[in-house]
């Protein structure tokens, strides 16, 4: 997964997700945890990866989804938006399992 063109957006916007505030500043001039504004209290959502990655919004829900489905990320739906967040512990869990080599 990490070796291809599209390992490497992945594994940036996993990187971005870390820390989501750094990368995808509030759109509030308030901005309160409980704002979907706020990236970090809240997550990213396709719209804002799709503009930071400069790729179509469609492009950028793909690379999502299928870190969704590996379990990397959590999603959350607000409105008629999902937001997108990293699930740590299952990072961990899969880190460990690479150090162990399986």
């Amino acid at each position: 997964m990490m070796g291809t063109p599209s390992g490497r957006i992945r594994q940036s916007v996993l990187d971005w997700l870390k820390d989501p505030a750094v990368h995808f500043p509030p759109t509030s001039l308030h901005p309160d945890p409980a704002d979907p504004a706020d990236p970090a209290g809240t997550g990213v959502t396709a719209r804002a990866v799709a503009a930071k990655l400069g790729v179509p919004r469609r492009t950028a829900a793909a690379h999502l989804d299928f870190l969704t489905r590996l379990g990397l990320l959590r999603t959350r739906r607000r409105f008629l938006r999902t937001y997108y967040r990293r699930d740590e512990a299952r990072i961990a869990e899969v880190a460990q399992l690479f150090e162990k080599n399986w």
